[in-house]
């Protein structure tokens, strides 16, 4: 049955691709995230749905005559210029075969991104683009709180097979990722009482996942997120109290073995996957000192390790997004990587200023997302500080969305030469608004 419908809703969606180019971004963004053929048993299983979705997508590009155009500007050149140094890595690569093989996987992430960033630029389909994200994802927290709740906290949450968010880790990082668009959802697109207090308990079971999830790394970005949410809220004494009670219930709802997992942060010498973990970081350190170009994908092998690991013995994964992205493409590579997301965090702060949260206006909804991608930025350079998710699809989706916001802000008015001066935060037409 699961597999009936999931071939239903594919196949379903195809003439609607062909006829909306965009809706092709927002069901393949759908299969990525969620991967609802890894929810079935049967056919849909390994069926290569987010092909057919790509092809219907691009097949549909060649005769859609709407007018598209990818924003550039300073992030969209670092991007760029990123992408191409992972051709540059790839070339140089210490097995280059492996990292040609590779690379495409990241390519065809990239490349939807940018098609999205050329075709999702209004308000109504950046909103849609929030909803499909929240919930592909947030599907995985939902489910998983329930079976948190039935457990007693007992068992670990896991993501689809075969995908990004497949392992404990990776999945509890992403779902904190998501909660902030979770708040914004419920801030500005849902009016009745019914639906703001289901995505509330939606966000309540998301939360609980991400405990459940076991994940270290997901518990010390749960602590950043905390930190910088308690530091930009005014009334600091009340909202610290309500998180560390908050917490405090939370913390008491899991079993012992999740507490003496949490204690072990910090363990380094008895921790076997901390000290593997130094190993590994030492080893993308003293590779890219070796190698301009890095080691380049799929580097990390035992052949390599024997070269230039401290402890050659101990092969192990970068469980960091800046270590892998290091080891990967060098020092270039990591700086650019660094630069882009500084950048899409430096660019979502300006617009969360120019445009109040207290603002009445109808542009206040773009900057409560750009701030709340703030927060899922932290999740992220946290949580991922720890985990291998430099590749995955959703960090570099949130940096194209806020792309899009800059120049959905800057087509409105919002944003103009005068309104990004000193002292200045909103464009004399927004200021009306406001004042209407």
């Amino acid at each position: 049955m699961r597999d009936i419908l999931v071939f239903a809703m594919v196949f379903g969606s195809i003439p609607y691709i062909l006829k909306h180019a965009y809706i092709g971004v927002l069901v393949w963004s759908w299969l990525s995230y969620m991967n609802p053929h890894r929810l079935t048993w049967g056919a849909a299983y390994d069926f290569p749905f987010a092909q057919v979705v790509a092809i219907s997508l691009f097949i549909s590009l060649l005769f859609d005559r709407e007018k598209k155009r990818i924003p550039i500007n300073h992030i969209v050149i670092l991007w760029l210029l990123f992408i191409a140094w992972t051709f540059v890595s790839s070339q140089f690569a210490y097995f280059p075969n492996d990292a040609w093989a590779y690379l495409p996987t990241i390519i065809k992430i990239q490349l939807i991104i940018f098609i999205a960033m050329a075709m999702m630029g209004s308000e109504e389909r950046i909103r849609l683009m929030i909803w499909v994200i929240f919930f592909s994802i947030g599907f995985f927290g939902i489910k998983g709180g329930i079976f948190t709740i039935k457990t007693a906290g007992g068992a670990r949450i896991f993501g689809p097979a075969g995908s990004f968010i497949a392992d404990n880790n990776h999945l509890a990082v992403a779902m904190l990722m998501v909660m902030p668009l979770g708040f914004y959802l419920i801030k500005h697109e849902v009016k009745r009482i019914l639906h703001k207090r289901l995505i509330s308990g939606a966000l309540l079971l998301i939360g609980l996942s991400v405990f459940a999830s076991y994940s270290r790394g997901a518990f010390l970005a749960i602590a950043a997120v905390s930190v910088y949410l308690w530091w930009k809220t005014p009334n600091k004494l009340v909202s610290g109290v309500v998180g560390v009670i908050l917490l405090a219930i939370a913390v008491m709802f899991m079993p012992d073995a999740w507490t003496d997992r949490m204690g072990s942060i910090g363990e380094y010498q008895s921790d076997k996957s901390a000290s593997d973990r130094l190993n590994s970081w030492q080893y993308a350190i003293n590779v890219a000192n070796a190698r301009f170009t890095g080691g380049g994908l799929i580097s990390w092998s035992r052949e390599t390790f024997q070269i230039w690991a401290p402890n050659p013995d101990s092969v192990f994964v970068a469980h960091s997004i800046y270590f892998a992205v290091l080891a990967d493409h060098g020092w270039v590579g990591l700086i650019l990587f660094l630069m882009i997301f500084i950048s899409a965090w430096r660019m979502a702060g300006r617009l969360s200023k120019l445009i109040p949260s207290k603002s009445e206006n109808k542009y206040l909804w773009m900057g409560d997302l750009a701030r709340m991608i703030q927060v899922s930025f932290v999740a992220y350079a946290t949580g991922g500080a720890f985990l291998s998710l430099a590749y995955f699809d959703l960090p570099w989706h949130l940096v194209g969305i806020v792309v899009l916001l800059d120049q959905l802000a800057r087509r409105e008015g919002v944003i103009t030469t005068r309104s990004l001066r000193p002292g200045n935060q909103l464009h004399s037409s927004t200021a009306s608004v406001s004042r209407s």
